[in-house]
């Protein structure tokens, strides 16, 4: 975890995240990371749930892991950027073979990260797309 000195820099009081996990201690890790920034977060545990999820809500950034049930983080990136083409996507895996980095922006997500991830790694990320 970051001191809180370089959490209290990032404040997302009015921005909203989708993180799509089906793991609980993965999306509790990151709801813990996130949740001092003051940032709505809405959890999908599936593809398609992400993409029900970001039609209704329309987040400002989405966290999917690659590797979920019913419908995978690649296809639902094609799908959430064939409908919201600006929304970055950062695509997250705890499986990282050689190309899943390259597969990951060919289909279409903004920012990779492998598991696990560090809270000072996450947001700087993060920040990199909200703070604009």
């Amino acid at each position: 975890m970051p001191e809180n000195n370089s959490i209290k820099k990032y404040n997302w009081k009015n921005k909203t995240i989708l993180i799509a996990e089906d793991e609980i201690s993965n999306f509790r890790y990151l709801e813990m990371v996130l949740h001092r920034t003051e940032v709505t977060i809405y959890w999908a545990k599936d593809g398609i749930e992400a993409i029900e999820l970001c039609k209704k809500h329309i987040p400002d950034l989405i966290l999917l892991d690659i590797k979920m049930p019913n419908m995978d983080g690649l296809e639902a990136t094609r799908i959430i950027k064939s409908l919201f083409p600006k929304i970055p996507i950062v695509i997250q895996t705890a499986y990282a073979m050689e190309n899943d980095e390259q597969i990951s922006y060919e289909a279409g997500c903004d920012a990779y990260l492998s598991k696990p991830i560090r809270a000072t790694t996450l947001l700087q990320i993060v920040g990199n797309f909200i703070d604009i």
